[in-house]
């Protein structure tokens, strides 16, 4: 059904109303910086235990990719962002698939090689 406020022609969606302005993309920036300043901090300095450092990566690597999706990129939960919702998820499940089954075929490398001393018994 079309929709009276969106001109003939334009995708749903693809209406400036939908991009952020000026103020949007600085905030965004200014919310960047800081995280990467943070990222920056924790893995130099001694105040964070040493252990949890990769720790603290992630979740600031978490918070960066959500600053960039709803500043930059305007991912919402609105109804007309949907298609980009459902893109984005199945880009994570296909990125993920690939990297758990990359982890998966190298946890069993070791299992599948042959042993080292048979291999030489071969080779003579």
């Amino acid at each position: 059904m079309l929709d009276a406020s969106e001109p003939q022609g334009e995708a749903p969606g693809d209406g400036a109303h939908t991009h952020g302005g000026r103020r949007s993309y600085l905030i965004g920036l200014g919310y960047a910086l800081a995280l990467t300043a943070a990222s920056f901090w924790a893995s130099s300095t001694s105040v964070v235990y040493p252990p949890s450092v990769p720790v603290l990566l992630a979740v600031l690597a978490i918070a960066q990719m959500g600053v960039h999706l709803v500043f930059f990129l305007h991912i919402s939960s609105a109804p007309d962002q949907a298609n980009n919702v459902l893109a984005l998820v199945f880009g994570i499940f296909v990125v993920a698939l690939v990297v758990f089954g990359s982890l998966l075929i190298m946890a069993n490398l070791n299992h599948n090689m042959m042993p080292m001393d048979r291999l030489l018994q071969m080779q003579r």
